[in-house]
């Protein structure tokens, strides 16, 4: 008898979200966290996101689904525009935390994030990496995660919100 899995999902929320914007839906995250623990096993999913005060109903939903919700404090630029880059953060936690879990789930699109997959994938740590949209995933993340690599843009009927499901 083996014992049950174990494993983390780490996730870019923006990222995520952007992605899946561009597909022309909108992720129902509390459907997502769910998904990915009876499909996956994922034990803890961490969320990595800009905080913004207003968004705090948002905050609370995703709590209550069982995500851990890791801030970055956002820096307003000149012209309005908001930066709120977590991919340090979502680097430093995975690998903090990578005597804890057996395989991570990383979950985004962006090539920051290949040395982070390369090291997991070497170490036998990955389980795979999710992408929002397979066509704008970056070809470095693609080329480090091999064939750990799979697309959200197929999963909409699962994961999409009421509106957006059939």
């Amino acid at each position: 008898m083996t014992a049950p899995k174990h494993n983390f999902a780490f996730i870019d929320a923006q990222n995520v979200h952007l992605g899946i914007q561009s597909l022309g839906w909108e992720l129902d995250w509390g459907r997502f966290r769910v998904y990915l623990r009876d499909k996956y096993k994922v034990a803890e999913a961490y969320l990595f996101l800009g905080y913004v005060p207003d968004n705090q109903k948002l905050y609370e939903y995703l709590q209550k689904s069982s995500f851990i919700l890791i801030f970055k404090p956002l820096v307003w630029n000149k012209d309005g525009t908001v930066k709120g880059n977590c991919d340090a953060d979502l680097v430093l936690h995975t690998i903090l935390k990578i005597n804890e879990y057996d395989k991570a789930i990383i979950v985004t699109s962006d090539g920051d994030f290949y040395s982070l997959v390369r090291h997991l994938y070497e170490n036998g740590k990955l389980l795979f990496v999710l992408s929002p949209y397979v066509k704008t995933c970056s070809k470095l993340l693609r080329r480090e995660a091999k064939e750990k690599i799979y697309s959200m843009d197929n999963l909409w009927q699962k994961l999409g919100r009421e509106k957006f499901r059939k």
